[in-house]
């Protein structure tokens, strides 16, 4: 067999760049899918309101966040949707009477 002595010397930053664009969607995606779960639990199977499941929502939130250290555009969306579903629990609760 022939051997190269050129071994090793392929820029890779593109694959290193998808990569990593790959394990930060993939970060995103199960923590807003164990955000989700997390809040529809407590508030509609097991009955604790939508407090509880709101704050559950914000921890996990916020604990991937600093686990991870991500990005001041992942802490603007969950602070978006932390708003949002706070305003949403509280039309709910007007409507409910």
């Amino acid at each position: 067999m022939a051997q190269s002595s050129a071994h090793g010397n392929m820029d890779i930053q593109d694959q290193k760049a998808t990569f990593h664009g790959f394990l930060m969607a993939s970060v995103w995606s199960g923590g807003l899918i164990a955000q989700l779960v997390a809040l529809l639990t407590l508030a509609f199977a097991i009955g604790d309101g939508w407090w509880p499941g709101l704050a559950a929502f914000v921890a996990i939130g916020a604990a991937l966040g600093l686990a991870f250290r991500l990005s001041g555009v992942y802490w603007a969306v969950q602070v978006a949707l932390w708003v949002l579903l706070g305003i949403g629990g509280v039309i709910s609760m007007a409507m409910a009477g």
